[in-house]
């Protein structure tokens, strides 16, 4: 039988910047990197933020554009960030964007940048299609090196939920979802060339009327947790991510977000009190009558998972 474990509420954003958060990432112990992609239907712009969680405080930066994620970078006030078409460094000292690599799926119209993994190599990142209609949004590989941009794929629908690890050879085991497709794909990734090889199904969820967003690696063991987005119609009284096995895509642990059924990312953060998986949940498209039977829609959650080590976040090289 599946273990089920209930989230708690970690911390409830302002108005606006509960419409999508997404993209945790740990800073340390209590400390916690997001963002927000879209402060509201009709926004153009989104925000990153700073959680400590430790004393409930948020700091928090208004972006010029929608981000798709963001990471620490070796500079304390910098943080690498995917935005609009485009990958670069925001200083939020100076409260200013500087490109790295801009034009992204320029020829053609309705893509913006989207979910990402930093790995020792560089990153890896994708895009999406708005209208989650046309397999013409990229997938690509920054290398840390050289700032070389390689374009991976250029079919997918909404690109999520990337990850990786190593293997032989410097090459490296890469894990991916096209959320609209609801299966998580194994490939391996050659840093040196630039290219991607192999495709096969890791985890088949095509029977889920969820749909499979942002994913994590469990440290120390073979699995992952994939965060679920439930876009409905009918509401539910709680939000799902689950805890599958890399080797036969058994679904081995359920966590649970009371109140907020649309999860969108999944992160490890090492406490005080110990280790706590961190989900984010999204009120994206609620009208007001479902928020009000999803009271916590928007608010990020944390489960206390004992013996997990949390693994240090990557740093991008500013």
């Amino acid at each position: 039988m599946t273990e089920v474990v209930e989230a708690r509420v970690l911390h409830r954003p302002a108005a606006g910047h509960a419409w999508l958060p997404e993209g945790p990432r740990a800073l340390g112990s209590g400390r916690l990197l997001w963002v927000t992609i879209q402060c509201g239907a009709s926004a153009q712009h989104g925000a990153l933020h700073v959680l400590a969680t430790s004393r409930g405080e948020n700091r928090s930066w208004p972006l010029p554009g929608r981000p798709g994620f963001a990471f620490p970078t070796t500079r304390e006030t910098v943080y690498l960030v995917g935005m609009e078409r485009a990958v670069g460094l925001y200083d939020t000292a100076e409260r200013r964007f500087g490109e790295l690599v801009g034009g992204l799926d320029a020829h053609v119209d309705g893509n913006l940048v989207n979910d990402g993994a930093l790995l020792p190599q560089g990153l890896v990142f994708g895009a999406k299609d708005t209208t989650f209609r046309e397999h013409k949004a990229g997938l690509w590989f920054l290398r840390a090196a050289d700032r070389r941009l390689f374009p991976l794929r250029r079919d997918m629908l909404c690109s999520n939920g990337v990850v990786g690890r190593p293997l032989p050879g410097g090459r490296v085991e890469l894990f991916h979802i096209d959320s609209p497709t609801r299966v998580v794909r194994r490939f391996e990734l050659d840093p040196d060339a630039g290219a991607l090889t192999g495709d096969a199904i890791a985890i088949d969820l095509r029977h889920e009327r969820a749909v499979p967003d942002g994913m994590v690696l469990v440290p120390g063991r073979d699995e992952v947790v994939i965060a679920l987005f439930d876009p409905g119609p009918e509401a539910t009284p709680f939000g799902r991510a689950l805890q599958c096995s890399l080797r036969d895509g058994r679904v081995v642990r359920e966590y649970r977000t009371p109140g907020a059924m649309q999860v969108t990312c999944a992160a490890w953060l090492d406490t005080p009190h110990g280790s706590h998986l961190v989900l984010t949940t999204a009120a994206e498209r609620l009208l007001p009558e479902q928020l009000r039977a999803q009271p916590n829609a928007g608010c990020l959650f944390a489960a206390a998972v004992p013996g997990v080590t949390v693994p240090a976040t990557p740093r991008w090289p500013a």
